[in-house]
């Protein structure tokens, strides 16, 4: 069925109506209309452009990474008075307009950076609720991918929660100003006390064999980002902040590298000790992992193993080709390619085979005196996963990293970003029963991620999570907004996937990584954490806790019944 329609013009009919006015039955001017063709009605975000005030710079132009705009020309009629008497003339003038490209290839995000750069404020993005972006965007036939949001859930759980339990007289609240706080949780496997290998002699506790690595960190983690997923600058950044964190503030902090390796400067310097170094199902990067570990001169903080994420569940990670950059191929010693992983590890086929699995390879690699942690994604089958990894023999499962639905990605397709995937606090609350009910809490410590932060209150997050059983949080793209991103989870900018980042984060464009300033960022990435810092203590001392308050739902209220009956913590309306 032909998509063109033929719009029949009658040229004496326009002479008549004086203007050509579109007569009901065609089309004044155009001899064609292309309705299957794209056009900015149809996208998410309209530019708009005031012409009175623009000064014709070109800077909206300039900084537009995705060539969402172009300058045009545009004839503008204007009436003018002549002679002595005012007599109407007609004159036109012919100037510079700056237009939305109509090109699926080139669509607006919505970044705003054309109205960050403008003098005169004369341009900025409008989102169009009523776009057709979801039918048309599939042109081609290639599913819709986007970067750098979760999964849109109506209502944060998070959000239904309130710290409702207030030392008064008889149980004294802390005054958090003035009071020691004790800050750290742990990272590694915590034995009963039948158990430890330790006897008195002398009056002195005195080892009698082998225990379990473990180390004390702060409970929020930086989450897995990859060195090519993020720019080198951003990368860089987050490092420089977490070293100046645990050097200056003594806030044992920790980053995990993501996969993807590193570089072997800090894999030869004694920073690697604030480093998580993920083995993921691609093994990207390990080789030369592998290779610096004779002249590694420190431990790194942690090895996790990444079964899957919570963003896109049962789906391998990408890395799309425009983001291989030179410098990532020889960090991962791949050519200039898609790089994807396999959605699951290839030599791994259960539970018990990747405990063995940890237990010939990382842990013996470092000889037993790193902690060996699994990342697994949310879901119905979480509190199986745990079971069998506390019910260790050997005692060297060093932690349960789970990701809920609500966690970023920098590349995914939209149905998966939308349709798939588990709340993450349901299943925390499950896993962390589940232990006690065997009395085995505590000894894999539970770390969690996928959305925390979502508001910007990271602290009041964490908080939350670590009362319903969790050691610690990860979390990762409010580190990335801290430093300049201006994605959101409504639609704007969500283009990581694409390599063209405006701000220079998740980019290997040296253009375009150029604009991140790598000592700003990183200073604040260092305040936040100075910041939610304080803001912990804030809420552990009104319930008189001076340690992290793990398992302490007592401390919890929710206001909407069905979390509160979900999550077995107090109801209050």
């Amino acid at each position: 069925m032909a998509a063109i329609m033929e719009a029949r013009i009658d040229q004496e009919q326009i002479k008549k109506n004086g203007h050509g006015k579109q007569e009901k039955s065609g089309f004044p001017y155009a001899a064609k209309v292309f309705v299957r063709d794209s056009n900015a009605v149809d996208f998410p975000w309209k530019i708009a452009w005031n012409s009175e005030t623009c000064i014709r710079c070109g800077a909206c132009v300039a900084t537009c990474t995705f060539d969402s705009l172009q300058p045009r020309l545009q004839r503008r009629g204007r009436s003018v008075s002549v002679g002595n008497l005012p007599r109407p003339a007609e004159a036109a003038d012919v100037m510079i307009a700056v237009r939305q490209v109509n090109d699926l290839a080139h669509y607006c995000r919505g970044c705003g950076m054309c109205e960050k750069v403008c003098p005169t404020g004369s341009i900025r993005p409008v989102a169009n609720g009523r776009n057709r972006f979801p039918v048309v965007a599939r042109k081609g036939g290639s599913p819709i991918k986007r970067g750098g949001r979760a999964h849109l859930i109506p209502g944060r759980v998070l959000d239904s929660i309130k710290v409702g339990r207030i030392s008064q007289m008889t149980d004294p609240s802390l005054d958090a100003a003035r009071h020691t706080f004790d800050m750290l949780t742990a990272l590694g496997r915590g034995l009963p006390a039948d158990k430890l290998p330790l006897k008195v002699e002398d009056g002195r506790l005195v080892s009698t064999g082998w225990s379990p690595p473990m180390h004390w960190v702060y409970p929020i983690l930086i989450g897995d980002m990859s060195i090519g997923a993020l720019s080198w600058r951003m990368w860089e950044a987050l490092a420089l902040a977490v070293g100046y964190l645990n050097e200056e503030y003594h806030l044992p902090v920790r980053m995990c590298s993501g996969e993807g390796g590193m570089p072997v400067k800090l894999l030869t310097s004694k920073y690697l000790q604030y480093m998580i170094i993920q083995i993921a199902s691609g093994h990207f990067g390990w080789n030369r992992i592998i290779k610096a570990m004779p002249q590694m001169v420190t431990d790194p903080a942690a090895i996790l193993i990444k079964i899957g994420q919570g963003a896109k569940p049962g789906d391998g990670g990408l890395l799309p080709a425009e983001k291989v950059a030179e410098h990532i191929q020889a960090i991962r010693g791949v050519p200039h390619a898609d790089l994807l992983s396999p959605p699951n590890h290839q030599g791994l086929y259960s539970i018990e085979e990747s405990v063995q699995k940890m237990f010939l390879s990382m842990n013996a690699a470092f000889q037993f005196r790193v902690p060996v942690a699994i990342k697994v994604a949310a879901s119905s089958t979480s509190v199986s996963v745990f079971n069998n990894l506390v019910r260790d023999p050997y005692h060297i499962v060093g932690g349960f990293f789970m990701d809920g639905i609500q966690g970023g990605t920098g590349a995914a397709h939209e149905v998966n970003l939308d349709h798939s995937g588990h709340p993450i606090l349901s299943k925390l609350r499950d896993c962390y029963l589940d232990a006690v009910a065997q009395g085995r809490q505590g000894q894999i410590p539970i770390f969690v991620g996928g959305g925390f932060g979502e508001t910007g209150n990271l602290a009041a997050d964490a908080f939350k999570a670590i009362c319903l059983g969790a050691s610690g949080v990860f979390a990762a793209k409010i580190f990335l907004q801290i430093a300049g991103c201006v994605g959101d989870e409504k639609g704007r900018c969500n283009a990581c996937n694409t390599g063209l980042c405006p701000v220079g984060i998740c980019t290997q464009d040296p253009s375009l990584v150029a604009r991140l300033d790598v000592d700003a960022a990183a200073q604040n990435i260092v305040d936040y954490f100075l910041a939610v810092d304080q803001e912990l203590k804030k809420l552990m001392a009104p319930i008189g806790n001076s340690s992290l308050p793990i398992g302490r739902s007592d401390a919890l209220i929710s206001m909407d019944k069905a979390v509160a009956d979900r999550l077995q913590i107090g109801y209050a309306c």
